[in-house]
Formats: structure tokens, C-alpha cells, sequence
């Protein structure tokens, strides 16, 4: 059988990071890259090992071999690249968030839809392991009713005022940072988890640092170049380092969460807490091998990731043995694996269920986004506005 064949769009962080979770399918093989000149794809492809290299992406879309493309560009570029993308007929992974806003992504789901082609989100916490499996365990009434969900996405990486990057600026990253980078992802794990979704929410944002430091030379998102002997320049802030969100459920039950990207000594931790009527379970991403499992009249119990331990629903989400510890880059790999499956089998989005985020929770995501920016700026609860037609 012949492999799938696929190019990337993009290769700064997030780009190679796809491309070696694709590697590792073995049915699928990366054929293309494209970058913001035809210099910076030669280099970058060679660097891969990739055998083709674009300047331009639509060059790419060209390209009748490959059947999927991926795109890892900055968010600004999400909207008009994945409309180019489905245009050209191409099945479709996107970086998150799916677009600048809610109409841009309600238009981009229309379109996938019309189109027929496979459409994916990158939201990668749904498959850890551990969170398949709990999703599993919700579903099948371990923790009886849900009640309660709450919890947090902490990061320090713009800690400092020196850290500063492309996401900062609203032009390019968008109106919101911290809620549609960070917050977006806590959320469509507590959706796929509960198996609920957000429909109303209470907001309140803040920019911890109104005022950031510049480098005048590039430093790469996450870098720990040293900063002694840059010269830098004063660059006003109007995105949120930190917001806190009330937020309740279509059944009515209620959470909360917290996002930052200023707390210092929280490198990337997602984590919840769902408090049921039987039980309550604990689940941190920099832990991601541990649920915790509370209970009233008995002793609280560890579950550590093992397949034999593991719902059989949620079984084909870990590959090792107990002990043998899968993270950030196996869920990513799972991602992978479930979207490259459905295509491989030929399943369609109109009569197949997948076990991947798509175009309509990318959309949904934009919603809760846009509303918790409103929540702010009103100071009040806000409904959740999708279309019947998206949460049916």
C-alpha cells in the first residue's frame, strides 16, 4: 500500500514537532515543506531530510502527490492558508487556534464541510493516555454525576519583561494570547473529557506586564539565549498574561479555570479536577502518567498508565507497558495516528466518528474565546454563541 504523502506549512517550534509524530506512523511520509522563501525551505528541508522545498505554500497546493497538508504558521495566517488549503481539495491539519475569530472559523468549517475533505485541530491533551482513559471512565459512570470541573494552565515562559515573541502582538497572534493559546486547550480537554460543553461564561483578564522589553535581535519562542548583551526597545502590551474564568455547562454544572503564562516555575502544566457524585479524579499534563482518584469512604487511590489497567476504550491510546512512561510527544503521535487512520481507511467526517479534534471543535473553541473577551469588557456572563447547526 502506498504511503500517504503530506507537506508542512511552517517550521518554528510546532512544525518539526509534527513532522517526527508523523514519522513515527510508518504509513505516512513527509514529502514537502514550505517556508517564507525558497532559501528558508532549501535550508530547512535539507535540515529534515524533506525532498521538497517550497517558498511559497501555494506552489505546494499544487502538488498533486500530496494528499494532506499541515498548517504550523503563526496565527494570523491560520484563516487565509486553511481556506487556500481546502480550496485545493487537500485534507487538512491546523494549528490551533483555527482562526482570528469565530466568523473566520464558523466560514472555515462551512467550507470543509462543502469541500468533504478530513479536517483536524491540533487540541494533542485529549490523547494522552490517561485522559482517553478517563474520558472512557466518565462516560461509563465511575464518577456518577459531574458536578464540579475546575483547574488551571500555568506557564512562565513570558515571566520576565525581556520575554517577548510574535504572539504578543494582537496583529499577529490575535486579540486574545493567553485564553486562545493556552486556555483553548483546557478547554477542549474538559469538553472532551465531561463530554459537556461551555455555553456561558464570566471573565477577567489582566496584562501583568503592560510593557515589554524587545530584543532587537530574534530570540526563538522558549530560548534560554543569553539576554546580557541585547539592546532592546519598548513595546506596549494589550494581550492577557493571566485571566480566571467562571464558565457553566449546557446540564448547568458549573467550573472554573485559570490560565498565565507569568507564574514562575510552571513550565507547561495543564491540569483539572472533576468532582463527581461517587468520585473525584485529579489529572496535571507535567504528571501526565497520574490520575488521581478521590474518594469519600474509602482511601484515595494513584491509577498510574498502564494498558492493563486502562478501559478497553481507551486501551489503543498507550503503547508501553506500565512504567514505561508516554508523554507530550506520544499524545502528539496519537493525534497523528487517529487522523492518518481515518484517512487511511477512508472514512468520512459525514458518517464516522473521530477520535480527533476537528474544524467544528476548533470552531466551538473560537466561540468560547471570543466570548470570555466580551465577558470581560462587559463585566458580565455571556452565552457561548455556535449555531444550532455546531452544537447538534
Amino acid at each position: 500500500m502506498d504511503k500517504i504523502k503530506v507537506g508542512i506549512i511552517g517550521t518554528g517550534f510546532i512544525g518539526p514537532t509534527h513532522i517526527e509524530a508523523i514519522r513515527r506512523l510508518g504509513f505516512v511520509e513527509v514529502v514537502g515543506l514550505a517556508e517564507t522563501s525558497q532559501k528558508a525551505a532549501e535550508k530547512k528541508a535539507a535540515e529534515l531530510g524533506i525532498p521538497k522545498a517550497f517558498g511559497d505554500y501555494r506552489e505546494m497546493l499544487k502538488d498533486s502527490e500530496i494528499q494532506v497538508v499541515h498548517n504550523c504558521t503563526p496565527n494570523f495566517l491560520h484563516y487565509v492558508i486553511n481556506k487556500d488549503i481546502i480550496l485545493a481539495g487537500k485534507h487538512v491539519v491546523s494549528e490551533k487556534p483555527l482562526a482570528m475569530n469565530s466568523e473566520e472559523s464558523a466560514e472555515l468549517l462551512e467550507l470543509a464541510e462543502e469541500h468533504g475533505v478530513i479536517h483536524a485541530v491540533n487540541f494533542n491533551y485529549r490523547q494522552h493516555g490517561s485522559v482517553q482513559n478517563l474520558q472512557a471512565k466518565i462516560a461509563n459512570g465511575d464518577l456518577g454525576k459531574v458536578n464540579l470541573v475546575h483547574g488551571s494552565y500555568l506557564q512562565d515562559w513570558l515571566l520576565y519583561e525581556t520575554d517577548f515573541n510574535w504572539r504578543l502582538a494582537p496583529e499577529v497572534g490575535g486579540n486574545s494570547r493567553a485564553v486562545a493559546d493556552i486556555g483553548s486547550h483546557w478547554c477542549d480537554t474538559v469538553q472532551f473529557v465531561t463530554g459537556k460543553r461551555i455555553v456561558q461564561v464570566f471573565a477577567d483578564l489582566a496584562t501583568v506586564i503592560p510593557v515589554r522589553k524587545k530584543a532587537k535581535n530574534t530570540i526563538a519562542t522558549f530560548s534560554t539565549q543569553n539576554l546580557e548583551e541585547q539592546e532592546y526597545e519598548d513595546v506596549p502590551i494589550n494581550t492577557e498574561d493571566y485571566a480566571s474564568v467562571l464558565f457553566r455547562f449546557e446540564d448547568g454544572s458549573r467550573g472554573a479555570f485559570t490560565v498565565s503564562q507569568v507564574s514562575a516555575g510552571r513550565k507547561n502544566r495543564l491540569s483539572f479536577e472533576i468532582n463527581g457524585s461517587k468520585s473525584s479524579v485529579f489529572w496535571n499534563q507535567e504528571e501526565q502518567e497520574k490520575l488521581w482518584i478521590g474518594h469519600r469512604d474509602r482511601a484515595n487511590e494513584i491509577l498510574l498508565a498502564d494498558p492493563a489497567l486502562f478501559t478497553a476504550e481507551a486501551r489503543s491510546s498507550i503503547h508501553h507497558p506500565g512504567g514505561h512512561n508516554e508523554g507530550w510527544p506520544d499524545a502528539l503521535k496519537n493525534m497523528m495516528l487517529n487522523f492518518y487512520s481515518f484517512v487511511r481507511d477512508g472514512k468520512s467526517l459525514k458518517t464516522d466518528k473521530p477520535n480527533f479534534a476537528t474544524f467544528k471543535d476548533g470552531h466551538i473553541s473560537m466561540c468560547i474565546t471570543d466570548a470570555i473577551l466580551e465577558s470581560h469588557q462587559q463585566q458580565k456572563w455571556v452565552k457561548v454563541q455556535t449555531g444550532k447547526e455546531v452544537l447538534a
